[in-house]
This record gives structure tokens, sequence and C-alpha cells, in this order.
């Protein structure tokens, strides 16, 4: 297996891209400290893993608060005595709104949880993976890196493109530890994250375009999140050993005809 006897650290594990790859990397050895706000996900997803004669620990935790993270993580530190790959993968899509009713609150909101928690996810499992160096993945998104016509998804797509300039800087920060960071830019995948986005009066402000008929270029809809893990899964592992600093995209050619 390709991850035999490593420790993997998983946010937002309960559902979605996090949860696939968290499957994926337990049946390739690794095992998952799995980290998410939702406990009743949590128990869910580790019982996934474990009926495939995997290993996992759940970890109920606020990727935005920093004591909370720091906790979370040296008890995975002392439980296995190793992290050797960081999946920072939690996220929200926040509130969509015109610039002039987005609510301060909600700004900070998004940031906090997509990108203050991708850095806290880093910073605190740094100690750990500087041992034997290792693999951090983020998950970023097209919003922000190659598609800015979502009005109204300005938070998001801040937070999403900050995160590829966090990937960047902090992997040639620490390839000295060989340590190699890489962002995955998702376009359109099979979640519930959609579900939990509100938007106010977007259409209001939407410049109107038509593109070409069908969304998807490559396939006839959204990706899914197996699809997705397999990417995850290629960049944890020693095939991709030679790849740092490196924004991801895996979308079927959706950003370049919606960019």
């Amino acid at each position: 297996m390709q991850l035999d006897g490593r420790v993997a650290l998983v946010t937002g594990a309960g559902s979605g891209i996090g949860l696939a790859s968290a499957v994926l990397l337990a049946k390739e050895g690794a095992k998952i400290a799995a980290f998410d706000v939702s406990e009743d996900s949590l128990a869910d997803a580790v019982a996934q893993i474990e009926r495939g004669g995997g290993e996992a620990m759940p970890v109920a935790v606020d990727v935005s608060h920093p004591e909370q993270m720091r906790t979370a993580i040296e008890r995975v530190g002392k439980h296995w005595g190793r992290i050797d790959i960081v999946f920072a993968n939690a996220g929200i899509n926040g509130v969509w709104a015109p610039l002039e009713d987005l609510e301060p609150e909600e700004w900070d909101r998004t940031l906090a949880i997509n990108l203050k928690g991708t850095f806290l996810t880093v910073k605190y499992a740094l100690p750990y993976l500087k041992h034997r160096g290792g693999s951090v993945i983020v998950t970023s998104s097209v919003n922000g890196t190659r598609i800015f016509s979502n009005t109204g998804a300005t938070a998001y797509s801040c937070s999403k493109g900050g995160q590829v300039i966090f990937t960047q800087m902090v992997a040639l920060e620490l390839a000295r530890y060989k340590i190699r960071v890489n962002a995955i830019c998702p376009g359109a995948i099979e979640t519930n994250i959609g579900q939990r986005t509100e938007q106010r009066r977007t259409d209001e402000v939407k410049i109107p375009v038509e593109f070409p008929e069908g969304s998807f270029p490559l396939e006839d809809g959204p990706g899914t999140p197996e699809e997705v893990a397999q990417l995850v899964l290629f960049l944890a592992s020693d095939a991709s050993r030679h790849i740092t600093g490196t924004p991801i995209w895996i979308e079927g050619a959706e950003s370049l005809l919606q960019g």
C-alpha cells in the first residue's frame, strides 16, 4: 500500500471531498485523524473507514479556533507519534451577496474557516511534519483562481485565492524540511456544500453572460468526491515527490469555459 504506516490528518473529514479522501487514504494504509465540526458526521466517517479495514481517530473541532486546533493536533501527535500527511480541506461557501449587503461578520466567518483554518492546521502540524518530511494538501477552488464571474462570492473567492498564495509561500519556506505543499482547485463537485450556501440578491448584480450550452466540457456533469480523492492520494504519495507549490485544477475544463 502506498501510505502504509503513515498518519494523515484530514479536516472536513465528515463529508464530501474530505470523507472520500479519508476513506481512500485509509485503504492505502494511512491512519486517519478525522477532523470535523460535526460529531455525528465524524462517527459515520470513522465507521466507514473501519469497515474498510482502516484505522481512524475522530476529532470534533472548529478549524478556525487556535486553541482547539493546537490541542487537537497535539492529541494526534501523542497518540500516533507522527503526522506525515495534512489535508487542509475544511471550508464553507459562506454568504454570497453584493458587496454593500455583505456584513463584516459574514466576511470574517468565511475567511476564518477557509483561510485562517488552513493556516492553523498547517502551523500546528508543522512540528510533526518536520521530523520526516511529508505532504500538505490544501483544498482551494476554481473560484478566486480561474473563475471570477460568480458575483457575490467575494469573501469565498478571496479566501480561496489566498489559499493558493499561502500554498506557494509555505512550499518554499518548508522545502528545506522535505515538506511538500500543494493546492487542489476543484470545480463543481457533487457535495452538499452548496446546500449550506446563503445567497442574497446575487441575481440583481450579476452581469448577464451567455455561455455555450453545457457547463462541463469534459463530462456531462459535475465531478465526484471520489475523483478528487484520487488526486489527493497522488499528492500525498511518493509518486508526487518532486511536486510542490503547485495549484492543480480538477474541474473538467469548467473554469476555462466560465472564467
